[in-house]
């Protein structure tokens, strides 16, 4: 399927470092509990997706991240349906990202 990205963690910590947005669409109270530490990360729930997709920038990258992949490859079909073309999903979430080594904030 066109537009289906997959990134593994490596990969998008070098899209995040040349100015992608990592898009997490965990929960607060699982961001609060494990966060990405890295640049360029906003918090959206998939809760709340629907209703504040908008304020996710059409002129940069962005990935979507959950914390096994699930979650953020439906943000990430639903962006594409919205007609975002530079959207990928992180391969296996935070649970891959901090099994690469990866920094995470834990709270």
């Amino acid at each position: 399927m066109h537009g289906l990205r997959q990134l593994d963690p490596a990969s998008a910590l070098d899209h995040l470092q040349a100015g992608a947005l990592l898009i997490d669409v965990r929960e607060r109270g699982e961001v609060q509990r494990l966060g990405f530490d890295a640049v360029n990360v906003v918090n959206v729930p998939l809760s709340e997706f629907e209703r504040r997709h908008r304020e996710l920038p059409r002129d940069r990258e962005l990935i979507l991240a959950c914390a096994s992949g699930g979650r953020s490859f439906q943000a990430m079909q639903y962006l594409i349906h919205h007609g975002h073309t530079r959207v990928a999903n992180l391969q296996g979430g935070i649970g891959m990202w901090r099994a690469h080594g990866l920094p995470v904030t834990a709270g």
